[in-house]
């Protein structure tokens, strides 16, 4: 069973979600505070966490910056609050979904299903290509793993799915709507900027300067191109190169 964790300090909604999704065979943890959050995330390892904005000493977004820090679990944010601003700014930490509350537990549950199923969790037809390379970059697409040079690159869920659609489209412009008709598990429609966001942290993991790009060409007006042809790679060169894992974060914006 995939394990969720849900960090919400209101206890009579985390009952409620705990018993609805247990009903559908995922095994759920409850924290109502973050540090004791960040304990079970550690000790348990969970395959998905539901992270409410509104928590007693810090918030949501300092929460999902200091998972992200450690772990690359898939992260649905919950809130009150349905204001655009919060939900792109959830998304520029790093949160791969983004619910209001109240919200229909069935809808939790789609998404829930929908990120594992992204995230390789629940199993998902693959392509017969196992390991791509494009320039510096080697994808295994099976394991879901990416690395730029020597180093494992750290990618979100909606990073790598945006990452391989670009991988199976090279040379062609692809705009935010054919991207969110492709990619239509994230709940990308609600927000239009978020295929932005994702662009951007993407770009950022590859260390990709939009106004010189070697990887990701913005059209304006338009959306974007993947500028490198993918290759069929090697089996072995697409192991885990030794050495410690790490994902290079760059200071500079996307523009």
């Amino acid at each position: 069973m995939s394990t969720i964790l849900i960090i919400d300090d209101d206890r009579s909604l985390t009952e409620l979600l705990k018993t609805y999704l247990q009903q559908f065979g995922l095994q759920v943890l409850t924290a109502a505070r973050p540090d004791e959050g960040l304990k079970l995330l550690r000790t348990h390892a969970p395959a998905l966490i539901i992270l409410d904005i509104m928590l007693p000493d810090r918030d949501g977004f300092s929460m999902c910056r200091e998972i992200r820090s450690e772990s690359n679990v898939p992260i649905i944010m919950l809130t009150a609050r349905g204001e655009l601003a919060d939900r792109v700014a959830g998304l520029e930490l790093g949160a791969d979904d983004y619910l209001a509350k109240p919200f229909e537990p069935r809808e939790l549950v789609a998404r829930v299903q929908s990120l594992l199923r992204r995230a390789g969790t629940v199993p998902t037809p693959v392509s017969p290509v196992e390991h791509l390379q494009a320039e510096d970059l080697t994808i295994d697409l099976r394991g879901r793993r990416v690395w730029l040079h020597e180093t494992e690159l750290d990618l979100t869920t909606s990073e790598f799915e945006v990452l391989t659609l670009f991988l199976h489209r090279p040379g062609t412009v692809l705009g935010r709507e054919e991207i969110m008709d492709k990619l239509r598990g994230i709940d990308w429609e609600a927000y239009n900027r978020s295929i932005d966001v994702a662009v951007s942290r993407l770009r950022q993991k590859l260390q990709d300067d939009p106004k010189h790009p070697r990887y990701i060409k913005t059209v304006w007006g338009t959306g974007y191109l993947f500028l490198p042809t993918p290759v069929t790679a090697r089996h072995e060169s697409a192991r885990a190169p030794q050495g410690k894992k790490k994902s290079p974060n760059t200071t500079e914006k996307d523009k």
